[in-house]
């Protein structure tokens, strides 16, 4: 299986409608590969909070309109990243898209752990509550959004439910880089699964951008890592040997906390 990771730059010297075109360029461009990833909020930055409600669009808007015709151009399945989203009752949220290679929406995840603290995305923007899966031909794909990454019991959910590969977009800052490919390594160890991690360039709203996407296999080894820039990082992968690994080291196997209340002692 092909996997493109689109590490697309955001600049405040773009216009959002620019980048939108050339994005869809760079898709069209990957023809050949299986799947396709952009990273979170790439329309507008992660960091842009200003831009959140001037710029949110409904699921059926121009950014959902771009990106189902350059999968289908393509011929790919797309993860198109995520986008603000403005709800039908006027709520804002972090959303994320999938298309099929016919251009047909397949999924939308809304970011159920909001960055910023009690400021930004965490008071801006609404909670998802569901856990999103979708069925690719080769493997099963969970999906989360950058701070999720922080929250093991999401990714726990995600393999509950068949997930095999698991694909995180993201706006992580370059100040805490080294978080980023620490977990991206150790959600692929403890669930077994490959972790395909896709995050921005530049510089948004001041917030240096950390880039390096990276590519993880079950058992935590790095198979591709891209630099700090814009650029596209291809991978191919076996995703057959997730069922391997889990049999040959049946960890998974053994967990006992999550699948049953523990009796709890207070000391």
């Amino acid at each position: 299986m092909r996997a493109s990771l689109l590490q697309v730059a955001v600049n405040e010297d773009e216009s959002v409608e620019s980048r939108r075109l050339r994005v869809a360029g760079m898709v069209r461009d990957q023809a050949g590969a299986d799947l396709v990833v952009l990273p979170e909020l790439w329309t507008t930055g992660a960091f842009a909070y200003e831009e959140f409600g001037s710029e949110a669009e409904p699921l059926e808007g121009p950014t959902s309109e771009a990106m189902a015709k350059a999968a289908s151009d393509a011929g790919v399945w797309l993860h198109a990243g995520s986008i603000p989203e403005r709800a039908p009752d006027g709520t804002l949220y972090n959303t994320s898209l999938v298309f099929s290679p016919s251009g047909e929406p397949a999924a939308s995840y809304r970011k159920i752990h909001r960055f910023g603290f009690d400021k930004g995305e965490a008071v801006l923007m609404g909670a998802g509550d569901a856990l999103v899966t979708v069925r690719l031909p080769h493997t099963v794909v969970g999906v989360a959004t950058c701070y999720d990454l922080r929250f093991p019991e999401l990714f726990r959910g995600l393999v509950d439910a068949g997930a095999e590969t698991l694909v995180v977009p993201a706006g992580w800052p370059e100040r805490r880089r080294s978080h980023w490919t620490l977990l991206a390594k150790a959600r692929a160890v403890e669930n077994q699964s490959f972790v395909l991690a896709c995050g921005t360039a530049g510089t948004h709203a001041g917030v240096p951008q950390a880039g390096h996407s990276i590519v993880v296999d079950p058992w935590g080894e790095v198979l591709a890592e891209a630099g700090p820039g814009e650029q596209i990082l291809t991978v191919d992968f076996d995703p057959t040997t997730v069922a391997g690994t889990r049999e040959r080291f049946p960890a998974l196997k053994d967990r006992v906390l999550g699948l049953a209340a523990p009796r709890h002692v207070t000391g």
